[in-house]
């Protein structure tokens, strides 16, 4: 596995890759590895010849209240488990590797950005699209991919490749999830013992969610059923319980009459975490 920690490092070993004509995946991470990580990675050698795994944990995604400090590390750990897969590179830039001095170009998907969680955390969504432009620039992939628990992140992406036309394919990957339907997330390991017992119920309340709309309920229903079974986890601030269009992510209103995702933030202390689940009516 080779390690690159510069641009040129990674953009040499990419190219040495296409000229024998062997295709390249790239799976975008901030570091902290778990078992989700690591199905991405899976995803990618299933389909490519090359895999690229980027760890960078991007200050510009991060607002000025958030968890950036904190945000766990362990570069010996992830490297280890990357090795393991079979990952043929890690990208592992520093921040003034990957930004330089003096940059002032920001890439931005407007609409998509201002919705949902861009408008709780004005600026993450510029700083996402941003980095991931930069790494597709530096590791000019065949594809690349993304975990639907990001589901806003992942559409985001979609939108700005499709728009911009970037040529390469992105690739979502199911919801990776604990024995108990905790999705896997790095910051699940800042949760107390407490917090991390009623952080189970955004799962339980988005499986109530999927059985109610096989009966095509109103949308209100829905949100009023999710919001209830939320409550049942005391130590949770929810932050948004969301019901949009699974493909654009527009409001929906009225009676559920298509696929939808309900999209929840809920924070534990000082950690939030997301969870996501599509949902449609009973064909």
């Amino acid at each position: 596995m080779i390690i690159c920690r510069t641009k040129a490092e990674m953009r040499e070993a990419v190219r040495g890759w296409k000229r024998a004509g062997e295709t390249v995946g790239v799976v975008p991470t901030m570091g902290y590895l778990h078992e989700g990580h690591l199905g991405l990675v899976r995803m990618a050698r299933q389909k490519a010849g090359r895999v690229v795994a980027t760890i960078f944990v991007n200050p510009t995604q991060f607002g000025a209240n958030e968890d950036l400090s904190t945000y766990p590390r362990d570069e010996a750990r992830d490297l280890a488990l990357l090795e393991a897969e079979g990952t043929d590179a890690v990208f592992l830039p520093s921040v003034e590797e990957m930004y330089g001095v003096g940059g002032d170009t920001f890439v931005e998907v407007p609409g998509l950005s201002a919705i949902l969680q861009g408008a709780l955390r004005p600026g993450h969504f510029r700083g996402v699209s941003t980095v991931v432009t930069k790494l597709f620039n530096i590791v000019t992939p065949d594809f690349a991919v993304f975990g639907e628990k990001d589901y806003q992140q992942l559409t985001l992406i979609r939108q700005m490749v499709r728009d911009l036309d970037m040529p390469l394919e992105i690739v979502p990957h199911k919801t990776v999830r604990e024995a108990d339907g905790l999705a896997m997330s790095s910051r699940n390991v800042r949760l107390t013992a407490a917090h991390r017992a009623d952080a189970v119920q955004l799962s339980r309340s988005l499986s109530a969610a999927e059985e109610l709309a096989k009966s095509a309920p109103a949308i209100s229903v829905l949100e009023a059923a999710v919001r209830k079974s939320l409550a049942e986890a005391p130590s949770g601030k929810v932050e948004s319980v969301d019901i949009r269009d699974a493909e654009t992510l527009e409001e929906l209103s009225g009676m559920l009459d298509r696929p939808a995702v309900v999209l929840l933030a809920v924070r534990f202390g000082t950690v939030l975490l997301i969870d996501q689940r599509v949902i449609a009516p009973a064909a």
